[in-house]
């Protein structure tokens, strides 16, 4: 008889590690409280366009081809996905515009010829980029390193032998600032903390290792859209007889003497032999966990950033922007000052505008448009949010119009919007913070929540809020560390 697991959340984690299971022969139920499954990574359809609603960057997209490897199926029968030409454009006040090229070597050349850096400065500092994620990838994104027997592992060895190249006691900011001379282009590798909700001026600069998985091994797009990932894998899980129930929140994650003996959801008790969570870890204890308090590292540690977020439609077209485009705020220090220390929205935010059209036509009507605009703003503590955005709003829009010195208002003719408290609502992420925990301290990752923990058998933990954090390829990474936590004597 097979071994059952039953799976909370259907993120893109969720969703993973249903797969993984499935593969290693367990019986998979993933119980989702919303309609649909995705989590973060979703869509939304209003007036003719389309949206992706989560992240936008894909990265690492092997991992997700690993999925379907796993399951003996060709994923090109599932999922396809394009590199892109240009990861970025940069468009900053005083008239710069950069464009990340693909090729290490032409992008390094034009960020050169816009800011007067040494190329081959860029490109050593790529290199070193390189360099931390060959030291790390194996420890710190793809293993647990909450288990003391694999530090006996070659790869643990060789991290530990190079522990002074990982910067690990400095700041990415300070470090960026002894490798280049314009603000400009240090500001442009300090935004790569932002990718796990963290602040740069205090980040350790170890997450240099984030600009490799750009501008090394490339950025790509699927063919259909970010959400696109979700469908796919969730017709790989059903086809490998993963059962999905959906608008069917975990009430209570049943114990018997500390080890896991089922789920239940809307009143209804389903017998597993374990489980994964794939939802905030502090909602997790909150909620599901009454008799285990929240630990206190997941409460006392600086809580990464949230997002507001606008979806215009857009009755233009506005052909000098890309698929992803940056607006750098004029004074980025202050705005993490805000963001971190008083916990509210500077005047002048660094914007981010995805456009899926770029790569989806469908996406939005002929001629039209189909804008994410973005910033990055604090956890939900309680703030006037409705007066925030009312505000953040026109200083986006400024913002716009000093930049590219076009009017946007009169050209939105849909609009939705997405906030700490409804990405809370929707998505149970405690506060509304996107990533659990930042990554403001030397000592970041190892205060994120490891993906067993040792008091309560046959439960696992896997999404954003756990190692080894969030984004895309860190999720992924979570569900592939917490089912090969699982015992062999486990698996049938």
């Amino acid at each position: 008889m097979k071994q059952t697991a039953g799976v909370i959340g259907s993120g893109i984690a969720g969703i993973s590690s249903a797969i993984r299971l499935a593969a290693k022969g367990y019986a998979v139920e993933v119980f989702e409280q919303a309609d649909k499954p995705g989590g973060k990574l979703s869509q939304l359809q209003q007036q003719g366009f389309r949206f992706d609603t989560g992240p936008s960057l894909f990265t690492l997209p092997g991992l997700v081809d690993e999925l379907f490897t796993l399951a003996g199926k060709n994923p090109a029968n599932y999922f396809r996905y394009r590199l892109l030409e240009s990861s970025c454009r940069y468009f900053w006040e005083d008239g710069t515009v950069v464009n990340a090229w693909k090729e290490p070597e032409q992008f390094a050349a034009e960020l050169s010829t816009k800011t007067n850096v040494e190329k081959d400065r860029i490109l050593a500092f790529l290199e070193k980029s390189r360099r931390l994620y060959d030291i790390t990838h194996e420890v710190f994104l793809f293993n647990s390193f909450h288990k003391i027997r694999n530090y006996g592992q070659a790869a643990y060895r060789k991290s530990l032998l190079h522990l002074h190249e990982l910067d690990a006691f400095t700041t990415m900011h300070r470090k960026n600032t002894r490798w280049f001379s314009d603000p400009r282009v240090v500001q442009l590798f300090d935004r790569y903390a932002t990718y796990n909700g963290s602040n740069p001026y205090k980040t350790p600069a170890t997450l240099n290792i984030i600009p490799h998985l750009e501008h090394n091994t490339g950025t790509f797009f699927p063919e259909k859209g970010m959400y696109h990932i979700v469908e796919a894998l969730f017709k790989l899980a059903t086809d490998m007889g993963v059962r999905f129930r959906f608008n069917s929140p975990v009430e209570e994650i049943i114990f018997e003497d500390n080890t896991v003996k089922g789920l239940r959801s809307r009143g209804r008790t389903y017998p597993f032999d374990l489980a994964v969570s794939d939802i905030d870890i502090v909602t997790l204890y909150s909620k599901l966990l009454p008799g285990n308090k929240v630990p206190r590292k997941q409460l006392s540690g600086e809580r990464s950033t949230s997002a507001l977020i606008f979806y215009w439609g857009i009755n233009k077209s506005f052909p000098e922007l890309g698929l992803h485009n940056i607006f750098f705020s004029n004074d980025y220090r202050e705005e993490f000052t805000h963001l971190f220390a008083k916990k509210t929205i500077f005047s002048d935010p660094t914007v981010y505008i995805f456009i899926s059209c770029r790569e989806v036509p469908g996406d939005a009507p002929p001629g039209q448009e189909n804008w994410y605009v973005m910033i990055n703003v604090p956890e939900n503590t309680g703030q006037d949010w409705d007066s925030m955005i009312t505000k953040a709003r026109k200083d986006i829009l400024s913002k716009i119009r000093r930049v590219t010195g076009k009017e946007i208002a009169p050209h939105i003719v849909t609009e939705a919007v997405a906030d700490p408290r409804s990405i809370e609502a929707d998505t149970g992420s405690y506060r509304g913070s996107l990533y659990g925990l930042s990554s403001n301290s030397s000592f970041s990752a190892f205060n994120r929540h490891p993906n067993f923990k040792k008091s309560l058998k046959n439960l696992y933990f896997t999404g954003g809020s756990v190692h080894p954090g969030g984004g895309i390829p860190l999720c992924l990474a979570s569900a592939r560390i917490a089912v090969n936590e699982i015992p062999t004597s486990e698996i049938h």
